[in-house]
């Protein structure tokens, strides 16, 4: 069974599992490094090292942006070409993908660099964590198109129906990162520097390895030296489903600065070390629910391009059930163990592990619904309906999270910037049943229409309503 084959025929839970286990897999083994990396940082530099890689977090997040806004674009109008049978359609928009990934981090890096103080101390830097910071995110954007390309081309590896060889590709990444992690800082004591050194080489390998797919006849959507310039339709579509994701990363950069502000003011460099060891906590437990969400994408992108709208359902009822499951495993670990998961990283430093605690037990406080709520806003990118997905993702950390963050510390003080996040989830979940509720309606009902054309023997195939071949675009 070929893999369009496979997307159309074979059932849904197995195609599923088939597609999530393995980005699962990768998914987790990728926070894995992001986390034993900090541990690193924490153990062999300290606390200001760590507050330091919390101050580069927003850039880091807004080079992800760029690779989300690119590669997820890509990967959902791939995968609803594929499903159209319109495979040229589909090598041009990777073509056009790959221009843009090395473009714009390219483009990012000379301007940061350029930057590089006054950028780093509205994020927060203090005087006594700045070298750090500066020394990590200078390295960090040098190799800015690594990362790029890593991340944004291995989303079209999934998008074709190869998920294995896109968990290798993190797997690859994370062990090599780990590796020179250590050697770096324990054994060429070369500090902060040493750490970020290890990101990028890592992402160069993990480049190196995606590209080697595509430009040695392996993947099913080829790269085509004449679909590498831009085309303004191509890379509009792109932009237009990318557009969710980018915008959660950009909400995620514009929170984390406020955050990062906020928190200097009611606890210093101590809370800032508090709120990077509660991030990388929170990338291990959100990772296996965006690993899930992004293994059904692909599913449910060329069934609802197929006009199979009963498997689109099934997919994703299928993907909250199991995203909420893996919250609430998430839920229980920490509640359970929370002094020895932040003693991983505290390095003895009593008062800041009291601190992150406490910060943690109430910032994950709902985290149970976020399986529903991410993996129905994805939903949306998956089948091309750009402005819901879009709604959708910025409401928990931009529409809602933000004026919270604005508001609430001032009645509660420290404790206000936790309480943020519980509400918010709470809030977003909301808004994202409302979303999805209208949205399965509507497709039972085109289910239904369906069903009557091909009672009266009227079997010709449209464009799925809303998709980016259809009228409303």
């Amino acid at each position: 069974m070929d893999r369009s084959e496979q997307m159309r025929e074979q059932s849904t839970g197995k195609l599923l599992w088939s597609f999530s286990l393995p980005t699962i897999v990768g998914m987790l083994v990728s926070s894995l490094y992001n986390i034993i990396a900090r541990i690193f940082v924490g153990r062999g530099i300290g606390s200001l090292a760590i507050a330091a890689t919390t101050i580069a977090f927003p850039i880091m997040i807004l080079l992800m942006a760029v690779s989300l806004l690119i590669g997820v674009g890509a990967t959902a109008l791939v995968s609803i070409k594929l499903g159209e049978q319109k495979k040229d359609e589909a090598e041009k928009v990777a073509g056009n993908a790959m221009t843009m990934l090395i473009l714009l981090p390219a483009a990012l890096a000379v301007l940061f660099l350029l930057y590089t103080e006054p950028v780093l101390i509205a994020f927060g830097a203090s005087a006594a964590v700045f070298p750090y910071a500066r020394d990590f995110t200078q390295i960090i954007m040098l190799g800015s198109v690594f990362g790029s390309i890593s991340m944004g081309m291995n989303n079209l590896i999934r998008a074709e129906g190869n998920p294995k060889m896109a968990m290798y590709t993190q797997i690859l990444g994370a062990v090599v990162s780990v590796a020179l992690n250590y050697i770096f800082i324990f054994i060429f004591h070369w500090g902060i520097k040493g750490s970020a050194l290890a990101t990028i080489l890592a992402q160069l390998v993990s480049a190196i390895w995606v590209l080697s797919y595509f430009f040695t006849g392996r993947s099913l959507v080829k790269i085509r030296w004449k679909n590498l310039r831009p085309t303004r339709s191509v890379l509009g579509s792109i932009m237009a489903i990318g557009f969710a994701p980018f915008g959660v990363q950009i909400a995620s950069c514009i929170q984390q600065l406020i955050l990062n502000k906020t928190l200097m003011s009611h606890g210093g460099d101590m809370a800032l070390a508090a709120i990077g060891i509660v991030m990388s906590l929170s990338t291990l437990l959100f990772m296996p629910i965006l690993g899930l969400s992004q293994g059904a994408q692909p599913i449910i992108g060329y069934n609802y391009g197929a006009r199979r709208y009963k498997r689109v359902r099934e997919t994703w009822k299928m993907a909250v059930f199991a995203g909420t499951g893996i919250a609430v495993v998430g839920f229980l670990a920490i509640n359970i163990w929370p002094v020895q998961l932040v003693e991983l990283f505290s390095k003895g430093d009593a008062a800041l592990t009291a601190m992150t605690v406490h910060a943690m037990i109430i910032f994950f406080a709902l985290l149970p619904v976020l399986g529903f709520q991410i993996t129905s806003s994805i939903y949306f990118q998956a089948v091309g309906k750009a402005r819901q997905a879009a709604v959708l993702s910025l409401s928990r950390q931009f529409l809602i999270f933000i004026p919270l963050l604005l508001i609430l510390p001032r009645f509660w003080g420290i404790d206000g910037v936790w309480r943020t996040a519980p509400i918010s989830d709470a809030l977003s979940a909301a808004l994202t049943g409302v979303f999805i509720y209208l949205e399965m309606k509507k497709l039972r009902q085109e289910e239904d229409k369906q069903v009557g054309e091909e009672e009266n023997g009227d079997t010709g195939l449209e464009p799925a309503p809303g998709s980016l071949c259809s009228s409303e675009k």
